[in-house]
């Protein structure tokens, strides 16, 4: 009985989770995502794009740690990734964001509101350049 009740909630979430299905997490999607020429770029990041076949939209990030030295630094990228794309109107695809300029150094602050206001910017504008119109089918 709970697994009905389970499932019935997660079919009443609304599209602003991050599940597992909205997630890119093997090797060979990453590579087929990555296979193709970036759709998007801005100071720091670098967007990936393909259509899929789900009903869904997913997304991988890649922080790397030569260009966020700092685990604080790395988990605010994801975490601010992950927020924005599961508030936008995605289309069905694949995204990785991948982080491909040095954000800060270990001489430098690990977070700073400055440096999480200009990432959440640049993320946000990536992100937009994806996002279906509002109104149009998903």
């Amino acid at each position: 009985m709970n697994s009905i009740v389970i499932s019935a909630i997660d079919k009443a979430q609304p599209s602003e989770d991050f599940a597992r299905c909205r997630r890119i997490v093997k090797t060979d999607e990453f590579s087929s995502v990555f296979r193709l020429r970036p759709v998007q770029r801005t100071a720091h990041f670098v967007l990936y794009a393909r259509p899929n076949a789900l009903p869904n939209a997913r997304l991988g990030v890649v922080a790397a740690k030569r260009l966020a030295p700092r685990a604080v630094t790395r988990n605010t990228i994801k975490r601010l990734t992950r927020e924005i794309f599961r508030t936008s109107n995605l289309k069905q695809m694949d995204c990785i964001v991948r982080l491909s300029k040095a954000v800060n150094s270990k001489a430098g602050p690990a977070r700073t509101a400055q440096l999480k206001r200009a990432l959440r910017l640049e993320l946000l504008q990536l992100i937009a350049t994806q996002a279906a119109p509002v109104g149009m089918p998903k």
